[in-house]
């Protein structure tokens, strides 16, 4: 059974930095693209970031030169570097497989408030 668990949010003021983290379980975790992926109040949820198995990474233009992704396929982690953020990073952010499977974790809030 997949099971993904995400960590690492809080409150931050503008140009703070967060590191999140989302371990998974139940996947041959390497084998698979991860992505962070973010649903701000009132709006759909959206790829923010992804990495694939080989490492090559990608990025929502809103985060590029901000966000970045990486991965330790030794401990079945995927993580988020932001930086620079902004007020409308605020989101629940949620790591799956990209494409998604239809299994989410609970998320973990990031708030930009001055």
């Amino acid at each position: 059974q997949v099971q993904l668990v995400e960590s690492g949010g809080g409150m931050v003021q503008p140009g703070g930095s967060l590191r999140l983290s989302c371990a998974a379980s139940g996947i041959i975790f390497g084998s698979y693209a991860m992505g962070w992926y973010r649903q701000a109040p009132g709006k759909q949820r959206e790829l923010v970031a992804h990495i694939t198995s080989g490492g090559s990474t990608n990025y929502a233009d809103s985060v590029k030169g901000r966000f970045t992704i990486s991965r330790d396929n030794a401990k079945n982690t995927v993580y988020l570097q932001m930086n620079s953020l902004k007020p409308e990073d605020t989101a629940v952010y949620y790591c799956n497989t990209k494409p998604a499977v239809p299994i989410w974790g609970q998320g973990t809030q990031v708030a930009v408030s001055s």
